[in-house]
């Protein structure tokens, strides 16, 4: 796909592929994402505003420039901002494609790193010459003030101009502690959300630590994503209760609300307020227990989000929706276009209602899957 090269999160010609439980698949404009959705339903997003997390600087002990990356903390409490776990390139910065970022200097635990307004010492090495565990200098206020005065956020070559830092702020950007933007929410405006609430539809919203996208390592890529903090506020944890009692759907914006949704879920399907450290790994092989269906961007073949996909949609059909996405000029990254996807109907307990509804507001672009016999099972939804 071509990655789209301008920061603006909601251009008028977005385009949305939509994905329904069956695998039919129909294009969009983006803004009618809402009439995907239904009376009842649920859309919860990520409120994560982004962290200007880039520092350049100097490694001390051989004189070397640097760039770090900040790209994971223990929890989201405000004064919890000493220790990081960081990326460490060599030289040069977002120009230069990712992959070909050179290594920093050899790293130690102990090594001091210069970055700006702040000082930090490496802890440790975490099994890459790249990922370190790193401690900031000074109390909470200075790390605060050094990291706003200092820090950039993180971009990678597809954007040639530096970004400021409400570019990738969602409208709804609210405490700053996502490594790089929770950018799904950037197809949102207050447009939007007072439609979703004319057609009796609650917004919701959680805080997670979005991570790195991107490590320029092939090896480090496939640790992605790393832990993530995240606080699932009572009055969301109360509307998904609620909706879920009441036959409605759960709608995710981004990746990182199914994985805090899921992760808080993960003993016993029931999501509770608070705060937790989003471990899990999601994938074909999830069964999803609290999302009903995502609205997301598009993702390449092979990274973490595109594996995260394939907890709703079979293998074939995200690449027959790949092939689509290509074959019509979609773009990707974080200023591009979106994917709307439900869980696949052989995943989900329901009724046939919730997708006739859909096909109904979007009458007659649905297509069907191409080489995939339908079933013809009593009560089976795709019939």
């Amino acid at each position: 796909m071509i990655a789209a090269s301008l920061p603006v999160q909601r251009s008028p010609s977005s385009r949305l592929l939509v994905v329904d439980a069956c695998g039919r698949m129909a294009h969009l404009a983006r803004w009618r994402f809402v009439d995907m959705l239904h009376r009842g339903d649920l859309v919860v997003a990520n409120d994560a505003a982004t962290l200007p997390a880039s520092l350049r600087g100097i490694h001390l002990p051989s004189g070397a420039a640097i760039e770090v990356r900040l790209a994971g903390r223990p929890s989201l409490n405000k004064d919890d901002v000493h220790q990081f776990a960081a990326i460490v390139f060599g030289a040069g910065d977002f120009r230069v494609r990712t992959e070909e970022r050179p290594l920093p200097p050899p790293l130690v635990a102990g090594d001091r790193l210069a970055l700006g307004p702040l000082s930090a010492t490496i802890e440790q090495t975490l099994g890459h010459p790249r990922l370190v565990s790193l401690r900031f200098d000074g109390d909470a206020g200075a790390i605060w003030r050094g990291l706003a005065r200092h820090g950039r956020p993180i971009q990678y070559s597809h954007v040639r101009t530096p970004l400021p830092l409400w570019d990738v702020w969602t409208p709804i950007a609210a405490a700053p502690v996502a490594f790089e933007p929770p950018s799904a929410g950037f197809a949102l405006d207050w447009r939007s959300i007072g439609a979703m609430r004319e057609r009796g539809i609650t917004f919701a919203t959680l805080t997670h630590a979005a991570g790195i996208s991107s490590t320029g390592d092939a090896e480090l890529d496939r640790r992605l994503p790393f832990d993530e903090p995240y606080r699932i506020p009572d009055s969301t944890a109360a509307a998904i209760g609620r909706t879920k009692a009441a036959g409605g759907r759960i709608i995710a914006v981004g990746t990182t609300v199914v994985r805090a949704l899921e992760d808080a879920a993960a003993r016993d399907g029931i999501v509770r307020a608070g705060d937790g450290l989003a471990t899990i790994r999601i994938g074909p092989t999830t069964r999803l227990r609290v999302v009903d269906a995502i609205l997301s961007g598009t993702h390449e073949p092979g990274s973490s989000h595109y594996e995260l996909l394939g907890a709703f949609a079979k293998r074939s059909t995200l690449g027959r929706a790949s092939f689509e996405l290509e074959a019509h000029g979609y773009l990707t990254h974080e200023f591009g276009d979106s994917v709307f996807i439900e869980n696949r109907a052989d995943r989900r307990e329901v009724t046939r209602e919730p997708f006739v509804r859909s096909r109904r507001i979007v009458a007659g672009i649905f297509r069907p899957p191409q080489g995939e016999p339908a079933s013809r099972k009593s009560g089976d939804v795709c019939v």
